[in-house]
């Protein structure tokens, strides 16, 4: 190469870079756009040098996989505490550091790994950056739309059942002395008027003559306030809508039978300032049920995972219209539903459209969704309806129903008031779950076979608007159907969830059906001299089973010695379709289990399977030409 070309090579170069560094500078000059993990609504709000509160979501979040794997109730609510909390406490350090350093206020929570921060835009910029932080989302007030109180014109004698209580036969449990006895509920909400006469004597923090709020009460409301100011020592409404649903769970007096549960007990948090909720008061809440704490106490040292309660009612909402992102709860539901504690959810009142269930916490898989029916079991009109849309689950909800219109029950001072809405159908739900388990104790802590039970056991109603079923059951309007406390502990006392699936072996045109029969024990007996039985389908022929088996008249049978509360067993049964028409339904309807206690068979549900026919690969084969 010349010294002449070499020189241009040069210059052109020296040329390049010079042009290079000037886009550096025009894009250092430029303003920096909104970090990829900054919430919109919080680089929006702090537009101008504004201060705005937001959430910092760190990206170590506790593995509670292990939960799941633990037997007991209180060793699984323990695990859940003490792994949250290692994890919050040794991955915020820094972070806690940098914020202390630029004195920086903050709030730290362990129910998930995340900060409640206030500041700037540079603020956000520089802890979105940081590798630690996960993401960071808004903290917006939302305001609840709370009903009002109704006047109905009906009177009450001494002792009358409200409708809502006797519609989910609560009264006849307590006919049985099963009144919600040895469990405890909690509620968050605009607060609690723990000294009404409806509420006094369930309260866990009075024994008849004091009484004590510490790890009993929370108010997670630290400026404000209303009539109870901020931070209040003793549990206090600032409404009425909170005395109102903690009286449809245990509510009852010398003269008024208000509550489904009235053997129960509660505890409270305040999680809104005169209808006014965030994210931060309704996860501070979350955190203090998991491990209560006392009055002005530190709920990373002070916690008691012993004193948590068994089930949360949710009347309240965040919607994410309003701000309120709808993944930021959504992990601590999940927490809380781990350690076996029941999140009963109200659905909303944004009916009658469909996909109207769209604001946490009534979304999520881990809630317990509740819509509202009126007197006549026709679903409430303003009731909001699934499928959920907003996280593009297609999820269905409601997951049951319950009486949610003209219900009366307390309100603060010695007062009754009727209300309606999705708020008032939770706490039926809550009641129903205290009454199941102060009949079947052995439920407590096991979230999957307590919400089955409540499920199965609903009063079916179909529908098939909104999607859902083709059958019609669970809709997305009724969910499972209208709860029913009688039915739920008489579904437990069967102790028994029997079931078939049925699979066809490999290949183009099968020759075996294989059936799998699965007898799991929900309720707190122990099942002896155990025995499942099917028979062979018509058409077909014996091929195989599980071992050990014994086959006679066409009947194959299996022998356990027992089945306990928690445990399960199958068996498998082949059949063999050299015989069988290809699409010929085949129906296995006569298996069934047998038990020392169970004499008459308890029969599952018949089975229809359609025999396939030969598939055919067609292969296509299209000409082409080279251009």
């Amino acid at each position: 190469m010349g010294k002449r070309h070499e020189a241009r090579v040069l210059l052109a170069l020296g040329l390049a870079g010079c042009a290079f560094l000037a886009l550096l500078g025009a894009a250092a000059a430029k303003p920096a756009g909104r970090p990829r993990n900054v919430a919109s609504e919080v680089w929006e709000a702090t537009a101008g040098g504004e201060e705005t509160e937001f959430l910092l979501v760190l990206a170590e979040q506790a593995d509670l996989a292990g939960a799941a794997r633990l037997g007991g109730r209180e060793e699984r609510i323990s695990f859940v505490y003490e792994e949250l909390k290692a994890v919050a406490e040794r991955s915020q350090g820094d972070l806690r550091a940098e914020l202390d350093r630029a004195r920086v206020s903050y709030q730290s929570f362990y129910i998930v790994n995340m900060l409640a921060v206030e500041g700037d835009r540079a603020l956000v910029s520089r802890l979105a950056d940081r590798s630690d932080v996960q993401k960071v989302v808004a903290n917006p007030r939302v305001r609840q739309i709370l009903p009002p109180s109704e006047s109905t014109g009906r009177q009450r004698g001494p002792l009358t059942v409200e409708w809502g209580v006797g519609r989910v036969n609560a009264d006849d449990l307590w006919a049985q002395g099963y009144t919600g006895q040895g469990v405890v509920v909690g509620g968050q909400d605009t607060g609690y008027d723990w000294d009404h006469p409806a509420l006094i004597n369930q309260y866990r923090g009075y024994n008849g003559i004091t009484a004590t709020h510490d790890y009993n009460w929370h108010d997670a409301i630290h400026s404000g306030g209303g009539v109870c100011g901020a931070d209040s020592p003793v549990p206090c409404d600032d409404g009425d809508h909170g005395t109102h649903t903690m009286g449809t769970i245990v509510g009852a007096d010398d003269d008024n039978q208000i509550g489904v549960a009235p053997g129960a007990k509660w505890i409270g948090c305040r999680n809104m300032d005169r209808g006014v909720g965030t994210p931060t008061t309704y996860a501070e809440c979350f955190q203090f049920f998991l491990a209560p704490y006392p009055v002005g106490g530190d709920p990373f040292s002070d916690g008691d995972p012993s004193k948590a309660p068994h089930v949360i009612n949710n009347s309240w909402t965040c919607p994410p219209s309003e701000g309120c992102s709808w993944s930021t709860l959504r992990a601590i539901v999940e927490n809380v539903r781990a350690a076996g504690i029941l999140v009963v959810a109200s659905a909303g009142n944004g009916g009658s459209a469909c996909s109207t269930i769209s604001d946490p916490p009534a979304i999520y898989g881990a809630s317990f969704t509740v819509g509202a029916t009126d007197s006549g079991d026709n679903i409430a009109g303003f009731s909001s309806r699934g499928p959920v849309v907003i996280d593009y689950s297609q999820r269905l909800k409601p997951d049951v129903s319950a009486p949610g219109v003209a219900v009366r029950s307390c309100v603060p001072g010695t007062s009754y008031s009727s209300k309606s809405g999705t708020s008032m159908a939770g706490p039926h739900v809550v009641g129903t779950a205290a009454l199941l388990w102060s009949a079947q104790p052995c439920l407590i802590g096991d979230m999957a076979v307590t919400e089955w039970i409540i499920e199965q056991s609903a009063r079916p109603v179909t529908s098939t608007a909104c999607g859902g079923d083709a059958s019609g059951r669970p809709n997305n309007v009724y969910g499972w159907g209208i709860v029913d406390a009688l039915a739920a502990v008489e579904l437990a006392r069967s102790g028994l969830q029997i079931g078939k699936e049925a699979r066809f072996s490999a290949g183009l045109q099968p020759d075996e059906l294989i059936y799998t029969i699965g007898v799991s024990a929900t309720g707190c007996s122990t099942f002896t001299q155990v025995v499942i039985t099917d028979a062979v389908p018509l058409s077909t022929t014996f091929a195989w089973a599980s071992t050990p088996y014994t086959f006679a008249g066409g009947v194959v049978t299996w022998t356990v010695p027992t089945l306990t509360f928690g445990s399960g067993i199958s068996a498998t049964l082949a059949v063999g379709l050299a015989h069988v028409p290809r699409g010929t339904i085949l129906v296995n309807d006569s298996y069934g289990f047998y038990a020392s206690e169970h004499v008459t068979p308890i029969m599952g549900a018949p089975l229809e399977t359609l025999v396939p026919w030969r598939t055919v690969l067609v292969l296509v084969l299209k000409g082409w030409s080279d251009p």
